[in-house]
């Protein structure tokens, strides 16, 4: 891809992304509002339509997508098991460390940098890497931090159910009226926005303490994933858009749901949100990376 074609797509995909990111921070420093509020619509409300209305609406053949699901899974498991191997000898608490490292911002970063960087056509491939990703921390990632934790809780239960909805709808001859789909999609798009707006505010309830561990995080976590990616590569043969969206996903910075997990249990908030913002912050310079390998579509 020539190089002014590269600019442009990093330009467009990532400088809106921190602009809306950049408005929340301000106004969450200025109102201090309650994220809580924000981050039980986005999760109870406007992500669970957000991938109902893309597998309803899009005639998503899911067939077409198994591949890179699998690819998906075998990015957070092998992260999983070689950040695991790396607490091990370096003596860090995997409970802290290994979770930021294998579930990434596939919800607030991924879904607003697919859609300005490769279109409408490639959401279908980030809603399947969405739903890999969730299901993986919702039933892997709480299993590492409670052995008691269930699939099916407050947190995760919108989220299944409208990926089940969805997916009855693609397997079955139904067709959703645009009558009902364009409200969907509107709300859909809002929910794009407000994760961004979201992200942004809760910078502010962060600490870079433990600034150590966090800088190893940010660097560890994408560069472990790239790497695995492109040594799947010859594997998978993805698709132009599949592997743009393969790649991209590979960079992106740990998920600020880990944060709010790791506060929910009580498992050192604290240096998982200093984990979190130094990760989220150093996306500047690896999702341009991303987007620069990623193949022309």
């Amino acid at each position: 891809m020539p190089d002014d074609l590269i600019i442009d797509r990093i330009l467009r995909s990532v400088i809106p992304v921190l602009i809306v990111v950049i408005i929340g921070y301000i106004y969450g420093r200025w109102r201090r509002p309650d994220i809580s509020v924000i981050n039980k619509l986005c999760m109870e409300l406007l992500v669970p339509i957000l991938i109902f209305s893309v597998l309803a609406g899009k005639n998503v053949q899911l067939e077409e997508y198994v591949i890179l699901a699998i690819g998906v899974a075998c990015i957070i498991l092998g992260c999983g098991l070689i950040t695991w191997l790396l607490c091990l000898f370096f003596k860090i608490e995997p409970k802290t460390f290994v979770p930021p490292m294998m579930f990434t911002n596939t919800g607030n970063l991924a879904f607003p940098l697919v859609l300005l960087a490769f279109g409408q056509d490639a959401m279908p491939a980030i809603v399947i890497v969405f739903i890999v990703s969730q299901f993986l921390h919702f039933s892997l990632g709480f299993y590492i931090l409670d052995s008691q934790a269930k699939i099916i809780n407050p947190i995760s239960a919108p989220t299944v159910f409208a990926t089940i909805a969805g997916i009855m709808v693609v397997l079955t001859p139904v067709e959703l009226n645009e009558t009902i789909l364009i409200p969907l999609d509107f709300l859909a798009n809002t929910g794009v926005t407000l994760v961004l707006f979201a992200l942004g505010i809760r910078m502010n309830s962060v600490s870079t303490r433990d600034l150590k561990i966090a800088v190893l995080g940010a660097i560890w976590c994408p560069l472990v994933s790239l790497v695995i990616a492109f040594l799947l590569k010859p594997l998978l043969n993805l698709n132009p858009i599949q592997w743009s969206v393969f790649l991209l996903f590979a960079a992106l910075p740990p998920a600020v749901l880990c944060f709010m997990l790791a506060e929910q249990y009580k498992q050192e908030p604290t240096r998982v949100a200093s984990i979190v913002l130094i990760g989220n912050i150093a996306a500047i310079v690896w999702i341009p990376l991303a987007l620069a390998l990623a193949p022309p579509i």
